[in-house]
């Protein structure tokens, strides 16, 4: 196999790579084919590949790919882009693609807070199921509460690792 920037690389390795690091994805709840996906632009040099790529290096159907690509979009893991002088998309995975996907589920976390404090005052705070759904709540507070601070660090650590751009090159 060989990337667009020239470089040869085992198409067996990457593939091997490809699946088990999905496997982990999939053991935390991201769905099987996304996670494919996910990985295989990932472990690309350029971090961008069509869905013909995808196809072929995954061994799946292009309406596979649309249906992973379409999930990555809507939780901010990759985004689509026209190939120059051409109709046809192209995939890409940026290298803050896990804060975009972290600062998507802040939004997530707030609902559930919504629903959470719903739930304590219909069960009931002192009530076994509402003293469990209290400290749920209190819990997904903390996180929201500790986030931002946690991001911030992490641009700081990134720009001091990688400099401006990180890994997107």
């Amino acid at each position: 196999m060989v990337e667009p920037s020239g470089t040869e690389r085992d198409a067996e390795v990457i593939s091997r790579f490809v699946e088990h690091f999905a496997a982990q994805l999939v053991e935390a709840g991201l769905p099987r084919m996304p996670a494919r996906v996910f990985v295989a632009l990932l472990a690309s040099d350029a971090g961008v590949l069509t869905s013909a790529e995808l196809s072929e290096q995954l061994k799946i159907s292009p309406a596979a790919v649309s249906g992973a690509v379409r999930y990555l979009s809507q939780v901010r893991m990759v985004s689509r882009e026209r190939e120059p002088g051409s109709r046809r998309e192209r995939y890409r995975v940026h290298g803050d693609q896990w804060y975009e996907a972290l600062t998507n589920r802040e939004a997530v976390i707030r609902r559930w807070e919504v629903a959470l404090r719903e739930g304590v005052t219909s069960l009931g705070g002192d009530t076994p199921a509402g003293r469990r759904l209290a400290e749920t709540l209190a819990f997904f507070e903390f996180v929201e509460k500790e986030v931002p601070a946690m991001m911030e660090r992490w641009r700081a650590r990134r720009e001091e690792l990688f400099g401006g751009d990180g890994a997107d090159a």
